[in-house]
């Protein structure tokens, strides 16, 4: 009897399948709540679930949740599923998102997220499987609020602090993979959990190498070590043979991110939006995006995600134009005699900022504008030029959201110390759109708000958007059933399936 078991042992060990990826930092805790940095986020994506998540469009769907009703603008009933199981075989309930809301209120929590369910007044369980979540008013994001991972109320009520606990090394969840336990700068394993609601992956095993070097793990993923990785565009374009390409799969989709040159919208050299335009119609995003991206990118015309409820798809690409621009500088009283000068400022962190700004400072001399060029290190940039907004310009980059919050960066109230609107844009009726957006929980009236909103912005322009860059992954063709999407390549993972 023992030989078949170790035989069956054996065979589930040849036979049994990983996908092999890296890691480039220990995760600090494998715990939804608390997973404030990139490598836990990474890894608690897979162990746990919300009770909302969104699917490869970019619509907010139910995930724990089995269907949600909302009775009034401020009263959201959630029928939850009867079907979850945590890792350790007990049931998932009501219990545990109630626990889950009252740790990230508790204040003996520090966590990132506490602040967004300042508009909650309370969550009220009706029975095992049915809640009643209250908000303080109408809210824009109340779904996607509980987009954030449930913990396990069985495991944790009595942990005096989850903050050291050690359920964040050894973490269960409802996910459809498990995590027995993991330790700093080592690889990570993840088995597929037998009873995972949706269905048990396809995939048995999920290892990620860890790996913090960025040239190690391109040279893993060309010796096939890995079986997916990202890649810049100047290793897709020079630093990869066709025989890469025969094994690999490249996957090519807009990155979640922008990058733009920010006008300090209160110096008196950028108060007049002729200014503003001219400069705009001055540069070459194109040309850009072909220079520093080897065209792995696309232009930016606006402040919110393409393909998004936000997104308005009647804004045009930015013109480039160096007669109408010369025409405006004129208007606005500068010209060869008088030549408008200003400075940009970025910061050494990234690689590619001092070289976008050459290009710009190359590019506004043809229209006779002289743009000077100063380079600090990071923390000494935010601390000296952003946070005290002593600058003319600024080169930056944003990251997008599916869901986007405009109050954050575009309304006038956060031109205050700390605020995201560090350039003093002010615009009275995307003030007053933003508010009402932020109250209004109809999808449809939602979008066409913030398409009102992303039109004013772009013809203020407060920014001079420049570009999207292209996320790019290579992924091994053994593996299948991959369908790229709004929302990247892992919607779908439990269907995936490794075939040689």
């Amino acid at each position: 009897m023992k030989i078949i078991l170790y035989i069956l042992l054996l065979i589930n060990i040849l036979y049994s399948s990983t996908l092999t990826m890296s890691i480039s930092s220990s995760p600090s805790r494998v715990n939804p709540i608390l997973a404030n940095d990139s490598a836990s986020s990474d890894i608690a994506q897979w162990v746990f679930n919300g009770l909302f998540k969104y699917d490869k469009d970019g619509n907010v769907v139910v995930d724990l949740a089995e269907s949600y009703e909302f009775k009034d603008d401020i009263t959201l009933i959630v029928k939850l599923r009867e079907d979850v199981l945590w890792h350790d075989g007990e049931k998932f309930s009501a219990d545990d998102v109630i626990f889950t809301y009252n740790t990230i209120i508790s204040p003996k929590i520090y966590t990132s997220i506490t602040s967004l369910y300042r508009v909650v007044r309370n969550v009220e369980k009706i029975d095992q499987y049915t809640i009643k979540i209250k908000y303080k008013e109408p809210y824009f994001k109340a779904l996607e609020l509980w987009m954030t991972g449930i913990i396990p109320y069985h495991i944790l009520k009595d942990d005096k602090d989850i903050m050291t606990s050690k359920f964040n090394k050894e973490p269960i969840g409802t996910g459809s993979y498990k995590l027995k336990s993991f330790k700093n700068s080592a690889d990570i394993e993840l088995f597929a959990n037998d009873d995972y609601f949706e269905g048990r992956p396809k995939i048995d095993k999920l290892l990620y190498k860890f790996r913090p070097d960025a040239n190690t793990r391109f040279l893993m993923l060309k010796q096939k070590q890995l079986d997916m990785g990202r890649l810049s565009s100047l290793q897709l374009e020079r630093q990869v043979d066709e025989e890469f390409k025969k094994e690999y799969r490249i996957i090519e989709q807009p990155d979640f991110s922008y990058t733009y040159l920010g006008l300090n919208n209160k110096n008196e050299k950028f108060k007049d939006i002729r200014v503003r335009k001219a400069i705009s119609l001055a540069i070459d995003r194109q040309e850009i995006i072909n220079i520093m991206s080897f065209g792995h990118a696309r232009v930016c015309n606006g402040p919110f995600l393409p393909g998004t409820f936000a997104f308005n798809e009647d804004v045009k690409e930015p013109k480039y134009d160096l007669e109408q621009a010369k025409k405006l500088l004129k208007e606005a009283g500068y010209d060869e005699n008088n030549p408008f000068s200003f400075e940009l400022v970025t910061n050494s962190g990234s690689s590619n900022a001092t070289y976008i700004a050459q290009i710009i400072q190359f590019q506004l001399k043809h229209i006779g504008v002289n743009m000077k060029i100063r380079v600090m290190e990071w923390q000494a940039f935010l601390n000296t030029v952003i946070a005290p907004r002593k600058f003319e310009s600024v080169l930056m980059a944003w990251s997008l959201s599916l869901t986007p919050d405009a109050y954050s960066i575009w309304h006038s109230d956060n031109q205050r110390k700390g605020g995201f609107n560090f350039i003093g844009y002010k615009n009275e009726e995307v003030d007053k759109l933003i508010k009402i957006g932020s109250k209004t929980v109809d999808r449809k009236k939602l979008s066409e708000i913030y398409k009102k909103i992303f039109k004013l912005i772009t013809d203020d322009s407060p920014y001079i958007f420049l570009y999207i860059p292209n996320s790019i992954t290579a992924v091994n063709k053994k593996i299948k059933n991959i369908e790229p999407a709004l929302t990247g390549v892992f919607h779908n993972q439990k269907d995936w399936e490794i075939i040689d």
